[in-house]
């Protein structure tokens, strides 16, 4: 026997549960997560890169530099299976973010450095020593 239901028959909150926004909610935290979140700083001496990675070790991170373009990256795959007589389950999830910056040309790309610590990644980009600017001095007329 097929049950038929009609439309205006079934319960506003099945529409709600089974509807696109319903599960659109749940994608909210992982689009913010696929780009995380930086802060860009500049010195006299050098720029600074802060990116919020929370969760991810300094292994999970890749920093590559090609043709005066920085890339952080980051990918994360995570299998969980758990078996029972009755049942299996198994979820798995995927992340991963990918942030790219165009390099001025007054940076030193020789001495990029990086640290990872309680979830932020710094990257210094020291400026190269004939750009660093040196403070401004009052010129007497004579």
């Amino acid at each position: 026997m097929l049950a038929r239901f009609n439309r205006g028959s079934v319960p506003s909150t099945w529409d709600d549960f089974f509807n696109d926004n319903f599960f659109d909610s749940f994608n909210l935290g992982r689009q913010s997560a696929s780009c995380p979140a930086v802060n860009i700083m500049e010195d006299e001496k050098e720029f600074r890169i802060d990116v919020a990675a929370p969760g991810l070790s300094k292994k999970d991170i890749k920093i590559d530099l090609e043709d005066d373009v920085l890339t952080i990256s980051s990918e994360q795959k995570n299998e969980k299976e758990e078996k029972n007589r009755r049942y299996m389950r198994r979820e798995f999830s995927y992340n991963s973010f990918k942030r790219s910056f165009q390099l001025p040309e007054t940076v030193d790309q020789e001495h990029i450095s990086a640290s990872h610590d309680s979830g932020i990644l710094t990257i210094q980009l020291p400026k190269r020593k004939e750009v660093v600017q040196k403070a401004s001095k009052q010129i007497d007329i004579s």
